[in-house]
């Protein structure tokens, strides 16, 4: 009986794990990044929408970073405080309901757009789900997140886009 109830409990566990999914309109999961959302088109937020987030989540954080970047990994923007009831980000939109924190942009509160300076760069679109309202001021840097993330995420979710410049 044991044995039973306990293979019953993992494969519970495992199947709620990692059911969390964030993806765009506007690409897939590790393909292109269409121009009008990078420094050499438009330069707007792509739309983003999300699923099955944990049932106790209070916010969302979204951080969107290059990994690939030259000299460190590059934060394109940040997004927290975004309300439990919200399962979307519209495209160009203004985000004046949550916080926006500062990217490497010259620390600047907005989307920066795709602009690698050679190759193909990874953009990685990471929500996280929260357990808590961060209590942090708009204009935070990413490290500062993080750290007050620590121990309040339930789960968290990628979606990967690439972009090359064309010359």
């Amino acid at each position: 009986m044991f044995k039973k109830l306990f293979l019953i409990t993992v494969f519970y566990c495992i199947s709620l794990k990692g059911s969390m999914e964030l993806i765009s309109p506007a690409f897939l999961n590790h393909e292109s990044i269409p121009i009008q959302y990078t420094c050499d088109g438009a330069n707007i937020s792509p739309a983003l929408i999300w699923s099955n987030a944990p049932q106790n989540t209070k916010s969302f954080t979204l951080i969107v970073d290059d990994p690939d970047a030259p000299a460190k990994v590059w934060v394109h923007w940040i997004l927290f405080n975004i309300p439990a009831t919200t399962n979307q980000i519209h495209e160009n939109t203004s985000h004046d309901s949550f916080l926006q924190g500062a990217t490497d942009f010259n620390g600047k509160q907005q989307w920066g757009g795709p602009c690698p300076p050679s190759g193909i760069h990874r953009y990685q679109f990471t929500l996280y789900a929260l357990d808590t309202q961060l209590n942090l001021p708009a204009g935070t840097n990413k490290d500062k997140i993080i750290k007050a993330m620590h121990g309040h995420i339930l789960e968290q979710t990628t979606l990967i886009g690439t972009y090359q410049r064309k010359k």
